[in-house]
């Protein structure tokens, strides 16, 4: 593959301009949930109709230009909970030799707080803007060095969608000799349209501790059971120096859909490599003390 390829598959993704919507930030979006949430606003919505969600499709998605590739796009769009929309805004995939691509931009829709789902949506076309030129670079870098295999998957999944809340989570597989996996979620209060952070669920900071101490027992405990289940913390004799402590204070985290704190670990992050992305399910009783109040996790 020469320069000339590699230049115009970049510049094709990267042209791609920012919609206009998409112009606000993360800090303003929560100060304005907040605001919501303390005057109490409450606001169900009917669920779009069809024509509405054209309209959405066309808004957000970068080269529909036929009625027949705007309905093969609408059918790949799910409706969560009748308030929220999950869409695919932009997917490129690329396959050539021993490289592949395939990028995934999820947009979400149907939020009255325009400020908190245009920053989402912002942030998640820049991670992938990003991603792709990432892509890029090392593919041409690897071509000057020889060549070789490398891949990079991205994409997303609703982990939980109930009345409350709703869950998406973010993923990036990459694979060059071998593979990594990282998730990232973002967990949204669907009626006061706030952004929950792990932070933001407790009293104080005392929950890093309380739920990485947890963590550990619960690791130590799989392990007894199941000599497969291999994880770098103390209680466990295996030759990794640097062993698990404690989660760190934003660590990724999602709310399952019946109220349980879940903490999330990418490939490697605790654990070798064939064990995967892990999670372990937070027992409330020992957070109920810590928690500012029991509305998401009970």
């Amino acid at each position: 593959m020469n320069d000339k390829k590699i230049n115009q598959l970049k510049n094709e993704y990267m042209s791609i301009p920012i919609p206009a919507e998409l112009e606000f930030k993360v800090k303003k979006s929560l100060k304005e949930g907040k605001k919501a949430m303390n005057k109490k606003i409450y606001i169900r919505r009917l669920l779009a109709t069809a024509a509405s969600a054209a309209v959405i499709a066309i808004s957000f998605t970068v080269g529909i230009n036929t009625n027949e590739a705007l309905a093969e796009t609408l059918s790949d769009i799910p409706v969560l909970g009748g308030i929220v929309k999950v869409l695919t805004f932009k997917e490129y995939k690329f396959s050539e030799k021993t490289y592949d691509v395939d990028i995934e931009t999820p947009a979400l829709d149907g939020l009255e707080n325009k400020s908190l789902q245009n920053s989402l949506n912002e942030k998640y076309f820049n991670e992938n803007k990003e991603l792709y030129e990432q892509f890029i670079n090392d593919m041409k870098s690897l071509e000057e060095n020889g060549g070789g295999y490398m891949g990079v998957s991205s994409g997303y999944v609703v982990k939980t969608d109930t009345d409350k809340i709703l869950s998406v989570g973010r993923y990036i597989v990459n694979t060059v000799g071998s593979s990594s996996t990282t998730f990232r979620y973002d967990t949204i209060d669907k009626k006061n349209e706030i952004l929950i952070t792990l932070p933001s669920l407790f009293k104080d900071e005392s929950y890093v501790d309380i739920i990485s101490s947890n963590i550990k027992e619960q690791m130590v405990e799989q392990h007894n059971k199941d000599e497969n289940k291999f994880y770098w913390v103390e209680g466990i004799e295996n030759e990794f120096t640097e062993l698990f402590e404690k989660i760190s204070i934003n660590q990724s985290f999602y709310i399952s859909s019946n109220g349980k704190l879940i903490i999330s670990f990418d490939k490697y992050e605790v654990a070798p490599g064939y064990m995967g992305v892990v999670e372990f399910e937070i027992p409330t009783e020992i957070l109920k003390n810590i928690l500012v109040s029991n509305e998401y996790i009970y």
